[in-house]
């Protein structure tokens, strides 16, 4: 079996789902920290043929607090939600697929979520089920029982509890993680590299890397799954 762990992030990049994509179980890392200035709950949309960001707002983000336990600010998630669909609407109306892709992010959106990892595992999990990925899914702080471990040990012992064949991570993890402590348990260690795939925006320069929002927008579904397929593994 194959297996990926990555912290839950809300509408992340393609690069995401082509890990997503690739292996048989993919669990959300929900017990560790919160990562500041990070991709948990922010992202890229295009604006203006610019690159822009977006933040949903949290109420007690911190380097010290896990990310299943950091909140979605009550007082102000109602008017971002608001902005942020407008800004949508703004940015994509002339985009081939916006009544469809609209309407997919208005269902995450749909119910007031208390915490960013539920609302990111949501998001991750309805543009799976969008795209007809098959992978299974799993929380880390439902099932694992071991927080007592971290980094590499932590991630060796999920791997053994479903006896993984294969354990696949992002490129950019590469130095955390030793291919012989790997090897010893019998499992091999791939790290997976995202090809950028020039696909047409409203103007001719090509902004890359932004959330799947901007992918879905302007590919059909056919499309968007051979973009998954455009990775390397090493």
């Amino acid at each position: 079996m194959k297996l990926a762990i990555m912290q839950p992030y809300f509408m992340p990049y393609i690069g995401y789902f082509q890990l997503v994509n690739t292996v048989d179980k993919f669990i959300f890392y929900d017990d560790v920290t919160f990562i500041k200035q990070g991709w948990i709950n922010r992202n890229q949309i295009l604006i203006n043929n610019q690159a822009k960001m977006f933040s949903i707002p949290l109420a007690n983000a911190s380097s010290h607090t896990l990310i299943k336990d950091v909140l979605i600010s009550d007082n102000r998630y109602e008017k971002w939600k608001k902005s942020f669909l407008s800004s949508i609407m703004f940015s994509y109306k002339k985009a081939k697929n916006y009544e469809a892709v609209r309407e997919l992010i208005e269902n995450i959106l749909l119910d007031p979520p208390k915490n960013i990892s539920d609302l990111a595992i949501k998001s991750v999990i309805e543009v799976s089920n969008y795209l007809d990925i098959q992978t299974k899914f799993e929380i880390c702080s439902k099932y694992y029982s071991n927080t007592h471990l971290s980094g590499q040990d932590r991630v060796l012992d999920i791997c053994q509890q479903e006896n993984a064949s294969t354990y696949i991570n992002p490129i950019n993890g590469r130095a955390l993680y030793n291919t012989a402590d790997f090897s010893e348990k019998d499992i091999e260690l791939s790290f997976i590299s995202a090809n950028k795939k020039v696909y047409k925006q409203f103007s001719n320069e090509f902004i890359p890397f932004l959330s799947i929002i901007d992918v879905l927008m302007f590919n059909n579904k056919d499309e968007v799954l051979i973009m998954l397929n455009n990775f390397e593994l090493v």
